[in-house]
């Protein structure tokens, strides 16, 4: 395993899009997205559990969010960025559920605002994870999977070219229903052999 940079001081600089970990202070931005969002973006998440504080709505809850999404990162266990656009926050893109030992694999989820989709920021933004979690986080896989109504996410992954593994049947609840997710993959040979190819194109 190669020596995982602090999350305080880890920053991805692309073409158009910067990626780094939230903090407390970016709550003001990232409800307001959020809330303008809410359509948008609730029918791909799971429900929140009832009692639990709303942390769209609740400072406090966002900042014990970061706190955990901090840890995670310095246990290896995941890895949170924001995507910010011309310095406002746009999004986030994530590794979660990171596994060692013989596994080396991660799963990436992302989602932007809607007010900026269609202009390639996920891509560039899921590039730049793709390149920390092989070259940085030296992972052998990373997945994704996606509902397969999700036509937003789909374009994401097949504008890079990233490899279908098919579909695992009732994978996540997601929004309160058992959904079907196609499972996308790259391991760390396709990265070897793709990885030039995608950041020059994107980064």
């Amino acid at each position: 395993m190669n020596e995982i940079p602090a999350p305080g001081t880890t920053t991805l600089i692309g073409r158009r899009v910067i990626l780094r970990p939230l903090r407390r202070e970016d709550f003001p931005a990232w409800r307001e997205v959020r809330r303008r969002n809410h359509d948008w973006l609730t029918k791909w998440e799971p429900i929140r559990p009832p009692g639990t504080p709303d942390v769209i709505e609740d400072g406090n809850a966002f900042a014990l969010r970061c706190h955990a999404r901090h840890r995670d990162w310095q246990m290896g266990s995941g890895f949170g960025f924001g995507v910010f656009v011309a310095g406002h926050f746009a999004g986030e893109v994530n590794i979660n559920s990171v596994q060692r030992g013989a596994f080396q694999n991660g799963y990436v989820g992302y989602w932007v605002d809607e007010a900026r989709a269609g202009n390639g920021y996920v891509p560039e933004a899921l590039v730049h994870v793709l390149k920390f979690g092989f070259e940085t986080l030296g992972l052998h896989r990373l997945q994704i999977a996606i509902v397969p109504r999700n036509a937003a996410s789909l374009r994401v992954v097949h504008k890079l070219g990233i490899r279908s593994e098919g579909v695992a049947q009732r994978y996540l609840e997601i929004n309160g229903t058992w959904e079907d997710h196609e499972r996308f993959a790259m391991t760390a040979e396709e990265w070897t052999e793709r990885g030039a190819e995608l950041t020059a194109a994107w980064l």
